[in-house]
């Protein structure tokens, strides 16, 4: 049992290490904003409608509502 925990141990940091990279790599390529996951098509649906709103062509982009026309 000993000699297991550390391996574990080490196994876990790295996946940890490894899962909070990609969130930064993710926020850092999308402008400052996580990537979105869309699981249904109602997510889908708002993203597009973000896309659109932009003006850019970018979800990620967004605006505040005193700037859409």
């Amino acid at each position: 049992m000993r000699k297991i925990l550390p391996g574990i141990a080490v196994m876990a940091a790295c996946l940890f290490i490894l899962g909070m990279a990609t969130a930064r790599i993710h926020r850092f390529t999308n402008g400052g904003k996580e990537k979105r996951v869309v699981y249904y098509s109602y997510q889908w649906n708002l993203m597009e409608r973000d896309r659109r709103i932009s003006g850019v062509n970018c979800y990620y982009a967004s605006k505040g509502l005193e700037n859409i026309d």
